[in-house]
């Protein structure tokens, strides 16, 4: 809970910071006390064909420190061989969120970010670029409900994730595991197969990785219920949302899996001592069964040694009356400095489209386009049969309550994987159990709702 806490100190210093940075979003140059405001929106923008002539230098801060100086040094020289004028820099930061977060109330960071999700929908003006209007947008582009705001829209997707688990088939075969897992109950027993059958890890949860364990938080809203607007309508705003159903769906189901795995000795031995990226490499060597992480995951298990073939993506394994869902929303979303100049920000955008619509960048990270007409990749066909559930809007007005709660609560659910690391360590300690954390969480989470004026 401690790191929620620093989170919420953390927006503190950038509100404190914001009578520095609002002056500068107020015309020309990063820092120059001015804000350039752009008459222009994504959508207007035809590729190839305008703007061709504008000159511009751009700074790009990206948390993909490892194609830095490969693939991204490619999307810049086919990109220039249409805009020879704007000249793009990109900076790798290996502590994004918590670097970019303190960075952005400076104002003076550079032109294009990824779009740390400590940024509060209600804030995104102060800081970003409008894209254009919500339902303009959104008749093109998908996942937008995340970063938009009053009808409109400051962060596009770089691509989508769709939220499953990343198992190596060739082990799931030695196990003696024959079909997919769709339950709680399915999965635990196909973890113990491996565990009995192989010389594998069941499952691996990277847990001294610590951003890896946030991962489990993207499961317990479509995933676990079927419903695309569980996240505000159950959650947010739902009486206990943490409470045991007893049917194996629902968030707590999700976290139970954690607990069992872990408590029934289907993981690595010592999690306290796991290995990122080391983890790569023996998930497709066979050394490890599964890992739960979303789908941009498996081409970098694919390219960590020579197995890519036996690496796979399969649904979270909960059903809902015999059907599975999964999940999909976006990845970092790309946002532009307001505190840029006008042919800076023009520039960004450009390439920000062009990013989207032709480099190809969502298949190289094997994800899902933004597109709302693009196709469906291979990677995923295991999914072609599970309904994808997309975040909804929210109702005008409501924007900022579930981050809202989110914040008071503590729980930091989506931002810091305080409940997933908390599940993991009582079950390696034997307390608390499953039942009396959903308790805490419950408590924690009614308090918050009570303080923002949701009642039951």
């Amino acid at each position: 809970m401690k790191k929620q806490t620093a989170r919420r100190m953390l927006a503190l210093t950038m509100a404190g910071a914001m009578a520095l940075s609002m002056t500068a979003c107020g015309g020309g140059d990063k820092g120059s006390g001015e804000k350039a405001d752009i008459d222009l929106t994504i959508d207007q923008i035809k590729l190839g064909e305008d703007y061709t002539d504008i000159s511009a230098d751009l700074k790009f801060l990206t948390h993909k420190t490892d194609v830095i100086d490969t693939r991204f040094r490619g999307y810049i020289e086919e990109f220039q061989k249409v805009y020879p004028n704007i000249n793009i820099e990109y900076e790798g930061i290996t502590d994004y969120a918590g670097d970019v977060t303190t960075r952005l109330s400076t104002g003076d960071w550079g032109d294009i970010c990824m779009m740390p999700t400590t940024v509060d929908k209600d804030e995104l003006e102060n800081y970003f670029t409008c894209f254009g209007d919500y339902d303009t947008l959104s008749e093109e582009y998908l996942m937008l409900p995340g970063r938009s705001y009053e009808g409109k829209v400051y962060g596009i997707p770089s691509m989508g994730n769709v939220q499953g688990i990343v198992y190596n088939k060739a082990v799931f075969e030695e196990a003696g595991i024959t079909e997919i897992p769709k339950t709680p109950d399915e999965f635990l027993d196909a973890l113990q197969k491996i565990k009995d059958n192989t010389d594998s890890i069941p499952l691996y949860t990277n847990f001294a990785a610590d951003w890896t364990m946030n991962a489990w938080d993207a499961y317990i809203d479509g995933c676990a219920t079927g419903q695309a607007d569980f996240a505000h309508e159950g959650r947010t705003k739902g009486e206990n949302p943490f409470a045991d159903r007893g049917d194996g769906t629902g968030p707590y189901a999700v976290y139970d899996i954690l607990y069992e795995a872990v408590s029934r000795g289907l993981v690595e031995e010592d999690p306290t001592t796991t290995d990122w990226e080391g983890s790569k490499g023996m998930i497709n060597n066979g050394e490890i069964g599964c890992m739960v992480l979303g789908s941009w995951s498996i081409l970098q298990m694919q390219e960590a040694g020579d197995h890519p073939d036996d690496i796979a993506y399969m649904p979270f394994p909960i059903s809902i009356d015999g059907k599975q869902y999964a999940s999909a929303g976006p990845d970092y979303c790309y946002g532009i400095n307001c505190n840029s100049s006008e042919d800076e920000q023009i520039a960004a955008m450009v390439y920000i489209k062009w990013l989207v619509e032709e480099s190809g960048f969502e298949t190289d990270e094997g994800g899902i386009s933004a597109l709302a007409d693009a196709p469906f990749p291979e990677a995923l066909s295991a999914f072609e049969d599970i309904d994808l559930l997309f975040d909804v809007p929210v109702p005008e007005g409501e924007e900022t309550l579930g981050n809202d709660v989110n914040n008071e609560s503590e729980l930091g659910i989506n931002v810091s994987g305080a409940i997933p690391k908390q599940v993991l360590e009582a079950a390696l300690d034997g307390a608390p159990t499953m039942e009396e954390m959903s308790e805490e969480w419950n408590e924690a989470w009614t308090a918050a709702q009570e303080k923002y004026g949701i009642t039951h």
